[in-house]
Parts: structure tokens; sequence; C-alpha cells
């Protein structure tokens, strides 16, 4: 009779060879779950931040891209959890009780101790592609996941392109404000001195006090506006805690780029459609939810497994001991028409997966022809804001000299500095519009 040990050696190697044979190749990692990087790119009082920087930041920092992170780590753990599948499950259970037989004769009672213990191992043997199909379906949707993080990452970058120009413009509104209350100033001392020597009436004096406060109202609004600016700047890098610091604004960059930047729309509009990480993700989506109908039709099919099991019992120590192996099939005969009904859910998922894919790609389309139009507009217009802050120069200069001799008067010099003001603010918001138009597109053909 074969020793016991050996029996037990051999059920156990056998069970692993069958099972090295079914494992499919991969590296099990040991990443550990993401975490929001809220103790990198830490920033210091009054440090200078140029637009990579604050991106930087906001990638290292932002809750979003942390949640997308974690999306990923779990997808990559549930294609784990399918290939658990492969492996043996092994499982060990002890028990005791204790029984007290009653009897109408004292001398036929009797109690007794019971002891129990056991080690099992099971195994599947064959599912038909079950274990296969839903390890390819999650790897699928773990793809998926990795694009929707490029996705988060991208947006990130853009919604810190956006805060930052508005940023940068509010800041140059605020210089625009600045001048024109000094400016007024000026004219208000002006007329003062003309008034006082009888040159000019006193209407001029009270016409310069009400542009001079009309512009002070205008300069409370505009650091007001400078302030949100700067707390939505804040918030797009996830540092809405962040002290006072300042942003880079490179002017010269931003003509640069605008010689330098060439794009035409069927151009834009091709590398959308290859470089979206959002609509690869969609194209993920609808293969997964394919796949998904194939695991749901895998419910009509049988599957083998086998088992082992080694066990002990007794009412004393030493325990008796024992062993059992065998296989068995189980052949699905009627499940009240579970699998029917997963395969049409899986069907309509399907069905939503497509839709899904073909509104975004009309979404993508849409997009980048929308920034494409807004890019143009803006660098059609960056020229002629140049060319009127030009001329809305002269006119001021004019303008103040023909006051300062006596010939003009305070509507004129009015006009001229709050056509210079707007000529500059129109220029600066060309600019502005210019690389969030920018920012724009490079976000919707799927870059950063």
């Amino acid at each position: 009779m074969m020793d016991k040990s050996k029996l037990k050696a051999i059920v156990f190697s056998t069970t692993f060879l069958f099972l090295a044979a079914q494992m499919p190749s991969c590296a099990e990692t040991d990443l550990d779950a993401p975490e929001g990087g809220h103790d990198r790119a830490i920033i210091k009082q009054g440090e200078r931040l140029d637009l990579r920087r604050c991106i930087e930041t906001a990638l290292a920092r932002q809750p979003g891209v942390t949640v997308a992170a974690n999306n990923v780590y779990s997808s990559m753990n549930k294609v784990f959890q399918a290939q658990s599948s492969y492996y043996p499950q092994v499982e060990a259970t002890g028990g005791y009780s204790r029984t007290d037989t009653a009897s109408s004769t004292a001398t036929l009672s009797r109690a007794y101790d019971q002891y129990k213990g056991s080690v099992g191992l099971k195994q599947n043997l064959y599912d038909f592609g079950k274990t296969a199909e839903a390890i390819k379906a999650r790897e699928i949707n773990l793809g998926s996941s990795r694009f929707d993080l490029e996705n988060a990452k991208n947006q990130t970058a853009f919604n810190v392109k956006k805060a930052y120009y508005n940023a940068l413009q509010a800041g140059k509104n605020k210089i625009v404000a600045e001048e024109a209350v000094k400016q007024f100033e000026q004219h208000l001392v002006q007329a003062k001195g003309f008034y006082e020597v009888g040159v000019k009436p006193k209407y001029d004096v009270t016409s310069a006090e009400v542009a001079l406060s009309e512009a002070k109202v205008n300069l409370i609004k505009v650091k007001n506006s400078l302030k949100i600016a700067r707390l939505n700047l804040n918030n797009a890098m996830g540092a809405p805690d962040a002290p006072d610091f300042e942003i880079v604004d490179d002017e010269e960059a931003t003509l640069r780029a605008l010689k330098e930047y060439s794009v035409t729309l069927e151009g834009a509009l091709a590398k959308a459609f290859a470089n979206r990480p959002d609509l690869k993700s969609a194209v993920e989506k609808k293969r997964s939810a394919e796949r998904g109908v194939e695991l749901a039709r895998k419910g009509y099919y049988p599957y083998l497994s086998g088992a082992a099991a080694y066990n002990w019992s007794g009412e004393s120590f030493p325990l008796d001991n024992g062993w059992s192996a065998g296989a068995s099939i189980t052949i699905p005969i009627f499940s009240g028409f579970l699998t029917k009904y997963q395969v049409a859910e899986s069907k309509a998922d399907l069905g939503a997966a497509r839709a899904n894919a073909e509104l975004l790609r009309q979404s993508v389309s849409f997009e980048v022809q929308q920034s494409y139009f807004n890019l143009k507009e803006a660098e059609e217009r960056i020229p002629a804001a140049e060319l009127s802050v030009k001329k809305a120069a002269e006119n001021l200069d004019l303008a103040n000299a023909r006051y300062s001799t006596g010939v003009g008067n305070p509507v004129e010099t009015t006009d001229a500095s709050v056509a210079y003001s707007n000529a500059k603010l129109a220029y600066g918001q060309a600019l502005s519009d210019y690389n969030i138009a920018q920012a724009f597109l490079v976000l919707a053909v799927g870059g950063r």
C-alpha cells in the first residue's frame, strides 16, 4: 500500500503542475496605492512661478489626478483578482462539539467530545475559457483607466494654463487701472491750476474729479478680480492655501509662439482622433463591453474542478486521519434565466459603450474646430489691437498737449485717456485669448 505522505505529495505536485501550465505570463507588481502629492511641489512665500512650474505643482497635488491614479491601481488589482481563479484555493477548518446522549436508563447515558479538522484544496481544472475571458476584459479596463489618467493630467494642465493666463491678464488690468488713476490725478492737478489762475472754468475741475472717482472705483473692481483670478490659479494647482507668489509674464514668448505655431484644421482633427486619451479610453471601454458579452455567454458552459483534502476526527487525541481526492464537473441546467439576462445586460452595456464612443468622437470634432477658430480669431486680433494701442497713445499725447497749452478741454482728455486704457486692455486680452485658445487646441488634440 502506498505511503500516505507520498500520496499527498503526488496530489499537490499534480495540482501545481497543472496550475503552471494554465498560468498566464504576467509579473505581479508591488505597486502601492497612489496618494496625493500634498507634501511635494511646495510653493514658497514670494517664489516666482512660471507656467511649467505651476503645471508640475498641479500634477503632483491635484486630487483629480490622484483619483485617476487610484482608479488605475484598482483596475490593476481587479486583473490580479481575475487571475486568482488559476490558483488553487486552500482552506483549513477545525471544530469541536460535545454530545450528551439522554436515556431513561442512567447507565446508558453517555457524554463525549468530538474533534474535527481538515486541510482542503480546490482547483479549477477547466472552465471553457471563462477565467481567460474575465482576465482579458479586466486588462482592457486597466488600459482604459490608464487613458483616463492621461486625460485627467491633460485636463489639469489645461485648467492651470487657463487660470494662469487669466491671472496674468488680471494683473495687467490692474496696472492699466493704476495708470488711469495717475493720469486722471494729473488731469485734476492741471484743471485746478488753470482754474486758480482763471484760465479754465470750475467745470473742468469738477469733470476731472468725476473722472478720477470713476477710475478709482474701477481700480477697486480690478483689484478684486485679480484676487479671484489668483484664487482660481491656486485651486487649479491643488494648492488653495498657497502663500503669496509671483507669476512670470513673458509676453515675448507669446509673440514668438504666435509666429512659430502653425497648424491646419485637417491636421488638428487627424491628430485628435489619433491621440485623444479619452477617445482611446472610450474605445477600450467598448472592447471591454464586447468581452463582457462573451463572458456572460460562458455561463451556459460547464466547468471542471478538482479537490483534495486531509481530515482528522475523533473523540480523543491522537485523532483518526484520512484523505480524499477527486474531480467533479458542474453542468448548468436551469438558473432561473440568470445567464440569459446577464447576456442581455452585457449587450445593452455594449450598445451604450458604442454610442458613448461615437458621442465622444463628435464632441472631439466640435472641440477641435471651436478651438481652432478661436485661435485664428485671437491671432488676427493681436496686430489690430497692438496698432490701436499706438494710435490711442498718440491721441492721448495730443490731447494732453492741447490741454496743457489751454487749447483743449477736459472731455477731450478724458475720452483720450479712456480710449488708451481700453486699447491696452484689448491688446492684453487678445494675447490672453490667444494663449488660452492655443492651450485649448493642445488639449483638444490630446496634448498637454
